[in-house]
């Protein structure tokens, strides 16, 4: 795995990020069939076709490119996320590589990777055209996008009690579309061909042009 903590690949830009729950791994009850729902919709976008070469904008702690390498085991996965130190411990020992970068300058050429995934990315980025244009640069193939759906996501923050003074809104959330306003914005870049929105969120599978 690449070292991840290269001062030439770290972020010169500052982005917003958001809450670091771990939603993969809850134990609620509800919380899990709301990622099952997520996870089913995720799998519906990815191609039938198999990747040869991956990337993951937004890695996290990797549970996406995990799924991703037992689905694909042949598969070449990279993931990029924001410079975070304990966040890259998650990494060790994964089957992808991994390094730090922004997705508003991905250090890649262009039509990199068969499949471009970035997942609960855009919300958080504080210029997603720029963002959904570098996605699309380095895509030969195909993309899978998610979002949180609004304003259901922020009205489900409010019912269970949660930031209610930012009147539901998840810290770090500096986007917020609706589905149809998503799918719009997405398609200004690629072709969409899937959208899904499993409660809370909205996802798109899209062809680049």
């Amino acid at each position: 795995m690449p070292d991840p903590t290269g001062a030439s690949r770290a972020s010169a830009v500052a982005v917003p990020t958001g809450n670091t729950y771990d939603k993969y791994a809850t134990t609620n009850p509800i919380e899990r069939r709301l990622m099952r729902g997520f996870l089913a919709a995720l799998d519906h976008a990815l191609p039938e076709a198999a990747p040869l070469r991956v990337l993951e904008v937004g890695l996290g702690e990797g549970e996406v490119a995990r799924r991703l390498a037992r689905r694909w085991p042949a598969a070449d996965i990279t993931g990029l996320d924001l410079p975070d130190a304990e966040l890259a411990a998650h990494w060790q020992g994964g089957p992808f590589a991994a390094l730090f970068g922004d997705v508003g300058h991905l250090p890649f050429a262009d039509a990199t990777f068969d499949l471009v995934l970035a997942v609960e990315v855009l919300e958080h980025v504080p210029d997603p055209p720029l963002a959904l244009s570098e996605l699309a640069r380095v895509a030969r193939r195909d993309l899978v996008l998610t979002v949180p759906r609004e304003p259901v996501w922020r009205v489900a923050n409010l019912a269970r009690g949660k930031y209610i003074p930012a009147l539901g809104n998840t810290p770090g959330h500096v986007n917020h579309w609706s589905k149809a306003a998503f799918a719009e914005l997405v398609g200004r870049h690629v072709d969409v061909h899937t959208v899904r929105s499993p409660f809370p969120w909205t996802v798109v599978g899209a062809r680049a042009r």
